[in-house]
Parts: structure tokens; sequence; C-alpha cells
């Protein structure tokens, strides 16, 4: 059986952690507590602070004996996650805490795979869980009460996680039959025809996984790239980076394609909606902005259009990364259009910014033998477009 990995520091909430390991037991699962104090601790853990520690990468002196209880915080977050990827009999982590508490359990957690079972009680649930859930399927609890000290509310609260989280780690969700490729694709609202086809011409023998290029939509099919659980990735809509580097409010992080580095696993890239940077309402566009070609795509979304020198700058953060991946790489270039507003008639039609777009690709590609530029002369959400994207993607997988 494997044992609920129950995570806090001890030597604040001994209490509240023995108590949902103890509920754990009673629910019929293994549980193991594991003390990531960074001060002191005379708990008796089945994991002490030490043993954590010990899997920083500068080992444990740079976790324990800190005056600066932040670098001790982090450092120990480091070393938990750490800590926790080299386990192999994980059923589910539950942790419990405050602010430090949930920033250490729920970084770690993070670090493990998509479907390792986590589940976080916490006093910040009831706020903006994205900084600790990020891409992750962590669950947050809200603990109601502090978790400082044990009475009807905390007990309750404490129960009931401890409960879900043996059931989660007695019950494993059996696999899908089918063995079928899962494959991630990335769409935007002006990319949405482009992949509706890609999906109908790929659904007989590919299981497809659709992620909103929204900034957390590209981590999470990265995440779930990490974790295997997507083994090929047609990654058309690559506006995020546009985002990133202009300062819109969907932006990718540093790490971008780097799932794909990592995993060297097939991939089909393009450059879906870089012809656009988004903000909110029209009066949250930020005053330096005031002047350039502005779309109110609705209410809440405003677009703008990127400039040629900020395509250059797109095209060179996104080929730099795509010459590190060293599995099977196409990479099409949709000459008539990167966006279902970017066509003859459409506001965001500039063929200049644009060509600024496939020039800068070309001129920074580094060719490979597993690796091919590829220009289609249609517009991304033609036909031809999608066919040609099967084909390369065909092409890479075939055998694979």
């Amino acid at each position: 059986m494997r044992p609920v990995y129950v995570i806090g520091t001890c030597d604040t909430k001994e209490a509240e952690l023995r108590y949902a390991a103890e509920r754990v037991r009673a629910a019929g699962a293994e549980a193991l507590l594991v003390d990531i104090s960074t001060t002191p601790s005379a708990a008796s853990a089945d994991v002490t602070p030490e043993t954590v520690a010990r899997h920083h990468p500068q080992g444990a002196d740079a976790v324990l004996g800190h005056a600066d209880r932040g670098r001790a915080v982090s450092a120990m977050a480091e070393a938990l996650a750490q800590f926790l990827l080299s386990r192999e009999d994980i059923g589910a982590v539950l942790g419990l805490g405050g602010g430090g508490n949930t920033s250490m359990v729920t970084q770690a957690m993070r670090a493990l795979p998509v479907g390792v079972p986590k589940l976080m009680v916490s006093t910040m649930a009831s706020g903006n869980v994205a900084p600790y859930v990020g891409p992750s399927d962590i669950m947050m609890m809200h603990a109601v009460a502090d978790i400082a000290g044990l009475n009807a509310i905390t007990r309750t609260v404490i129960g009931n996680a401890a409960h879900a989280a043996a059931g989660m780690a007695l019950n494993a969700v059996p696999e899908a039959a089918g063995g079928k490729r899962a494959v991630g694709l990335t769409m935007f609202g002006v990319t949405t025809s482009a992949v509706t086809q890609l999906r109908h011409l790929l659904e007989g023998d590919c299981e497809c996984f659709v992620f909103h290029a929204t900034g957390t939509g590209g981590q999470c099919m990265e995440k779930l790239i990490d974790s295997g659980l997507i083994t090929a990735a047609l990654d058309l809509t690559t506006t995020e980076v546009a985002d990133h580097l202009v300062g819109g409010v969907l932006a990718c992080t540093e790490d971008r394609f780097g799932a794909v580095i990592r995993r060297r696993i097939p991939w089909v890239g393009s450059v879906g909606a870089l012809d656009m940077v988004n903000f909110g309402a029209r009066d949250t566009v930020p005053p330096q902005f005031e002047g350039r070609k502005l779309y109110v795509h609705n209410p809440q979304v405003t677009l703008m259009r990127t400039t040629p020198g900020e395509n250059a700058a797109f095209a060179h953060w996104i080929i730099e990364r795509v010459n590190r991946m060293e599995g099977p790489v196409r990479f099409l270039l949709p000459l008539r259009g990167v966006s279902a507003i970017d066509q003859p008639g459409k506001p965001f039609h500039d063929p200049e910014a644009d060509e600024a777009l496939f020039a800068a690709i070309r001129a920074a590609w580094v060719p490979a033998p597993h690796r091919r530029l590829i220009e289609i002369d249609a517009h991304i959400n033609d036909p031809a477009f999608a066919e040609a994207a099967v084909h390369a993607f065909r092409d890479i997988t075939r055998g694979a």
C-alpha cells in the first residue's frame, strides 16, 4: 500500500499533523509524517527535517540553521521537492498550514507529475490560489479556522481532508484502454478553425487535448508533457510569447517550450496569434501603448497589433529554444496570415509585420536532420495549412 505523505512543520503544528496521520490510518491507508520544520523540532516524525534537507542540491547546511527565515523556507521547499521526486511509493500528499507551509508544500507538489493526488489544507485557500496551484492538479481546501490547535472546526476540516487523501491513495484511477497517442494542441479564439480541423483529422488514432493559450494553458500542456501524459504536440498557437515579451496579461513563463526540450517529444510548432498582445478592458491598456492599433475583442479583452520589431523579437526568443530541441521537430510558417484577424480586410492585416516575423525565423533557424522549417502558402486557418500540419505530424510520429 502506498502511504499518504502528511507534510508540515512539526515545530508549530505537530498535534494537527499527527491528528491528520491518525485519521488517514483510521480510513484504512498508511500514513508517513514528514517534518519540514526550519527551526529545531523535538518531534519524532517518520521523516525528519534533516532527512528532507539532505535532498537540497547544496546539502542540509543550505537549509537548516539559517537566521533568515525566508531563506530557510525557500531552501526547505526546494529540498522537499527533491525529496518527493526521489520517492516511488507516494499514494497521496497531504499538506497543512498557513502561508509559509502552503508555500513550501505546494512548491514541492507542483514538482510532482499530474495524477499524483495532492491536497493542501490552507488558510490561504479562499483567496487567489494561482501562485500555489500553477499548472498542477493541487486540491486547495480552506482551513476556515487557523491551523493553530485542535478544536471542533480544525478536527472536522483536517479529518475530512485526511479521509479524502486516504481515499485517493487507496483507489487508483484505472488507466483508460485504447492506446491512442496523447497529443497536446494549443488554441486561441483566432486559431480555433485551424485546431478544430486538426482534431477532426487526428481523432481516429490520437486522443487530442486542447489547451487555451492563456498563459496557464501553455503551462498546463507542458506540465503534462513533463509528466509523461502527453507524448506529442501540435503547438500551433504560441501567442503567449508575445504577451510575455511585451507585457500582456496572458503571458507564458521563461520555461515555455522547456518540457519539449527536456522530454524530446515529437513537436510541430507554428506562429499562431503572434500578431496580438492581450489586455483587459480598453481602459486597462497601459498608457505607453496609446496610439497603437487596438481591437476591442469583447468588453473584457482588448487586443494590440504587434509591430515588425516586436515580431522579430518573438522569432528570436522562440527559435532559440526550438534550436535546442533534440526530438523530431517541424516548424510551419503560414505565409498568408497568423490569426483570424490577420488577413486582407481584417483589423490586424499587416504583411510587413508578418514578414518581419518570418524573416527573423528564417535567419535564426539552425537546420538539423531531425528539425525542419516548412513554409506554407496559406493562412493558418486554411484547410491547406491544417493538412500540411497533419502531414508533418504524421511524418515525425511514424513508428514512434
